[in-house]
């Protein structure tokens, strides 16, 4: 699959049962993006590596969250859910970070995400 193809599943496969539990109450069909960042970077990785890459969310000055996204073998970033934040939020900062392993709060919206781009 090419990198355009894999983001078209995506976005038409979020949904408010793959968002962020936290975020669920502010997931809408208008901001479908919106709690997607971790589950996506991961289904990204899946099928081109690269770097799992995080920032910060932040709103007045304080962090109020975590975003996630990928640099690509190539170092091509790529962030398909930064969309997600209004003008009131910022994201800051960018870190490589370690695919989890073992159990994580989010296996389940993980796995369907993948079922649903797969």
């Amino acid at each position: 699959m090419t990198l355009e193809a894999v983001i078209l599943a995506l976005r038409e496969s979020w949904g408010p049962d793959t968002c962020a539990p936290e975020d669920v109450a502010d997931w809408t069909p208008d901001n479908p993006s919106r709690g997607q960042c971790a589950t996506t970077a991961l289904v990204l990785h899946d099928f081109f590596g690269g770097s799992l890459v995080m920032g910060e969310v932040i709103v007045d000055g304080k962090r109020v969250d975590f975003h996630w996204w990928n640099r690509l073998p190539d170092g091509e970033q790529v962030d398909i859910t930064l969309e997600q934040f209004g003008p009131h939020e910022h994201v800051v900062g960018a870190m490589e970070v370690v695919r989890p392993t073992g159990a994580t709060r989010m296996d389940t919206q993980y796995a369907l995400l993948a079922s649903r781009v797969t």
